[in-house]
């Protein structure tokens, strides 16, 4: 049962308020007699593990859901709405974790689709829509032209993009499921900004994020769900971390960011002398150099575009202009494509799981095999569907992965689990040097400590770990060592005992020699 008597109450004035709210699915209640309140002109923060029901809500509130039971109260009147446009009629915006955008199409034509600002029948106004995308672009402190296409922005350009889809209907409520999750330190420096304006003139923030520094930041006011109801709610000014993760699983945060014990060998794999041109004309990696041993946990630290991810991706053979040695186990990998590293047992968690780690439309079971089909097949082609179901499932119990059947829809699961598929994927293959690019993104606490736990026991069977992430909490728990990257080179490197958040960032920030 909710913990309601620990609830503080509030004289801030409460624009929406869902009460009672009950979503039944088919063998699934996914949210049970919630309530939740939206306070006029504060940033409302709802947290909650993977599953707690938090998504539904929002989908509820966002007119993408329809509640099973209970009643939405807007300004003290009870309204009902069938859709997203019905929603946003009523000044209730969303915008989401996953990126809905045209890739084909601009910057303005994305800001406008489906609304389209029109001179006449059958022609529509691009002056108007061009000069709007200029407006919002200046507001939220990006160079970002109009024309410009989707396609051709940085991952964080295009969840600005995103940001400003909500804008331009001038919500007076504004839904944010995980809005930080890949923006660089400067652009969550613009949207806190934008979100302290937004305040100012009035508009009420919905504000979902697994990034715990940021909740105590910004929020005004915290609601924990878990397993689909309420728990408690409090002003920030009387919440701290610890309530916030023991309200959301019970455990304290010392206890969950921790790395185990295991032994270290001889050297799995060595780069030498990486290096790698980016599209600016500059070096995206200049000379790294570094060695991992059999059962250690190598972190990877740097800010946004010090090379993290492309030093991973060189390692997997996705660059071919890249040059540098690349040693597996005493083997110089050479030019050798994707295909016969992971082979030969290298293997990649990629930063973007939903374009780059699954396919979407396929299940479960199809998406845990696809990279390690050889595996299981016999005499080299013929695929043994026993032991492709005795393999998934054996995963599915490894990764401790929450899902009804194997043959569901990736889709189904929430973004926790769709990690831990992923990283099943990669265990198919049977890997010797497992790399992981910010495996924590996007996941709840609950998620990330059995992520933490996957980690601490591949590393144990003596597999040899590269981590990136840009959490210092995470990093410095999990390494048995952390390399530190800043423009495209190695500017630190220190053991577990050294690596203080104080010699981390001075690391990061170090120009370039």
């Amino acid at each position: 049962m909710p913990s309601t008597s620990a609830v503080v109450s509030s004289d801030d004035p409460v624009v929406l308020k869902a009460e009672g709210i009950r979503k039944v699915y088919p063998g699934t209640v996914a949210l049970d007699d919630v309530d939740f309140e939206v306070h006029r002109a504060k940033v409302n923060v709802l947290v909650g593990e993977n599953g707690a029901g938090k998504s539904t809500l929002m989908k509820i509130l966002a007119g993408v859901e329809q509640p099973s039971a209970g009643k939405i109260i807007l300004n003290g009147n009870v309204i009902r709405y069938s859709s997203p446009r019905d929603a946003l009629a009523h000044g209730i915006g969303i915008v989401y974790q996953e990126m809905n955008l045209f890739p084909n199409m601009s910057v303005a034509e994305n800001l406008f689709a489906n609304r389209e600002k029109m001179k006449r029948p059958g022609w529509i106004d691009h002056a108007f829509e061009e000069r709007k995308a200029s407006e919002l672009m200046l507001r939220l402190k990006q160079d970002i032209a109009p024309r410009t296409f989707v396609r051709d922005l940085k991952v964080g350009q295009q969840q600005i993009v995103e940001i400003a889809k909500a804008l331009v209907e001038d919500a007076s409520i504004l839904i944010m499921d995980e809005p930080t999750s890949a923006l660089s330190k400067p652009e969550v420096e613009v949207l806190f900004h934008i979100i302290e304006e937004l305040k100012v003139n009035g508009v009420s923030i919905v504000y979902i994020s697994h990034r715990m520094d940021e909740l105590m930041r910004i929020g005004d006011y915290i609601t924990v769900l878990r397993d689909g109801r309420l728990i408690d709610k409090r002003p920030k000014a009387v919440a701290d971390l610890h309530w916030i993760v023991r309200t959301m699983i019970g455990e304290e945060t010392d206890k969950i960011f921790r790395a185990g014990e295991h032994a270290i060998g001889g050297t799995v794999l060595e780069a030498r002398d990486l290096r790698l041109p980016s599209t600016t004309g500059r070096m995206a990696l200049d000379g790294i150099s570094f060695k991992l041993r059999k059962g250690e946990v190598l972190g990877i630290y740097g800010l946004m575009g010090a090379g993290r991810t492309e030093v991973l991706e060189t390692i997997m053979g996705l660059h071919e202009n890249a040059t540098g040695d690349v040693i597996l186990e005493g083997r110089e990998l050479g030019k050798l494509g994707i295909r016969e590293r992971i082979r030969l047992g290298i293997s990649l968690v990629p930063e973007d799981r939903q374009r780059e780690g699954l396919v979407q439309t396929m299940s479960v079971s199809s998406n845990m095999t696809l990279a390690g089909l050889w595996r299981i097949a016999s005499r080299g082609f013929h695929i043994g569907r026993k032991r492709e179901r005795a393999k998934v499932q054996e995963m599915i119990s490894r990764m401790s992965i929450k899902t009804s059947r194997p043959d569901s829809l990736i889709t189904s699961l929430s973004g926790g689990n769709q990690q831990k598929v992923i990283i099943g994927k990669n265990l198919v293959t049977e890997p010797k040097v497992l790399m992981l690019d910010e495996p924590t993104r996007g996941i709840d606490v609950g998620a990330k400590a059995e992520v933490f736990h996957i980690v601490n026991d591949l590393a144990s069977e003596g597999i040899g770990i590269l981590f990136v992430s840009s959490e210092l909490i995470e990093i410095r728990a999990i390494s048995d060592r952390i390399i530190v990257l800043s423009r495209g080179y190695v500017s630190g490197e220190f053991t577990r005992e050294e690596a203080t958040e104080e010699n981390l960032v001075a690391a990061s920030a170090k120009p370039h020699p």
